[in-house]
């Protein structure tokens, strides 16, 4: 284990390597000219702040993925580092789309610290660096894959992964709209919606798909990887939910918000379809309150639902699934990249 441990450390490592390289790439990048005004002192820090922090599992399983889908064969430091830009281009992705998210949210604390734009001087400045966060994907991804074969479609997969996210993000606010809460219209099938495309498809599917590209693998052939990576990502968003009432704070980092903030998570759906009347009446008048009294009322309700023993039937039940599609996959190196995810995912505390 400690050598599997130190792999990923070192792995770790290198990537932020990478990370410096291409922050020095982008506060000196020859279509803009950069004078003295303290506009690249601003980049640099708007960077540091927003896109090293947190786990860095989507960029590191980029490099994850390649090293398996080569199987065995030696793996270049060229190779390594093209693919921790790839993963770089996904923490890029995510800040863009968290600066933004905290601000329509009204958020206070990201990856325990203020969020970007409450730090003093920043302000709405944040909604104009979430744009240049933005911009930065496609000038890292010409710098350094300009010349290869699969360029076009690097552009084509980040765009279109965008777009979903996007969308899914749209799902997501325009049902929890202040004024038009209403419990009824939430089901399995919104919540499997907004999950796979708010989601999914660029913390699951995306690594795996810049590993394939790199690899020379088409995409178009490869519709039933992105399948199973999608309902990997549906089940890892069910134990989100679950752990955003249920999990440990200290172990999760984060104190669960999602029965206040009238989330469509996956146990006010189960809880929806397994109460009876009188429990219907009591999640109607608790649920969404920021009140710790309703919150708590919320949580007895599941509870006394058994919601803790219907999670754990979907784990087991989803780990069977996903075990089965993974072993129907003709490749023994893609079958190694999915069930590497799977293994970082199941029953994990936080």
């Amino acid at each position: 284990m400690a050598a599997n441990q130190n792999g990923r450390m070192d792995l770790r490592a290198t990537f932020l390597e990478v990370y410096s390289v291409l922050k020095s790439e982008l506060s000196n990048d020859p279509a803009f000219e950069w004078s003295d005004d303290g506009s690249r002192q601003w980049v640099d820090r708007m960077l540091d702040y927003n896109v090293p922090g947190g786990k860095l599992n989507r960029g590191l399983s980029v490099i994850d993925s390649y090293k398996l889908l080569k199987e065995g064969k030696e793996v270049t430091e060229e190779e390594v580092f093209l693919a921790s830009a790839l993963g770089w281009c996904i923490e890029w992705l995510q800040a863009y789309f968290l600066v933004l998210d905290d601000i329509m949210d009204g958020s206070h604390t990201r990856r325990g610290q203020p969020c970007w734009f409450r730090v003093p001087k920043v302000g709405m400045i944040a909604v104009n660096d979430g744009v240049l966060l933005r911009n930065h994907i496609p000038r890292i991804l010409k710098k350094h894959f300009r010349g290869k074969p699969y360029y076009v479609d690097l552009l084509d997969l980040f765009n279109e992964v965008e777009f979903q996210t996007a969308s899914g993000q749209m799902i997501d606010l325009i049902t929890t709209l202040e004024g038009e809460k209403d419990l009824s219209k939430y089901s399995l099938s919104l919540h499997r919606r907004i999950v796979q495309y708010k989601t999914a498809y660029y913390s699951f599917y995306l690594p795996v798909a810049c590993a394939l590209l790199m690899a020379g693998d088409n995409l178009d052939n490869h519709i039933d990887v992105k399948n199973i990576l999608i309902d990997m990502g549906i089940y890892f968003q069910v134990q989100d939910d679950y752990l955003d009432c249920f999990g440990d704070p200290e172990k999760i980092g984060k104190i669960g918000t999602d029965i206040e903030d009238f989330k469509c998570s996956w146990l006010v759906v189960k809880a929806l379809e397994k109460c009876n009347e009188e429990q219907k009446k009591i999640l109607h008048a608790h649920y969404g309150k920021p009140d710790p009294a309703d919150v708590a009322k919320v949580k007895t309700l599941y509870n006394e639902l058994n919601l803790q023993g219907v999670f754990a039937e979907f784990e087991s039940k989803s780990y069977e699934k996903l075990t089965g599609s993974i072993e129907a996959h003709p490749s023994k190196a893609v079958q190694a990249v999915l069930m590497s995810f799977l293994g970082k995912i199941y029953k994990r505390q936080k």
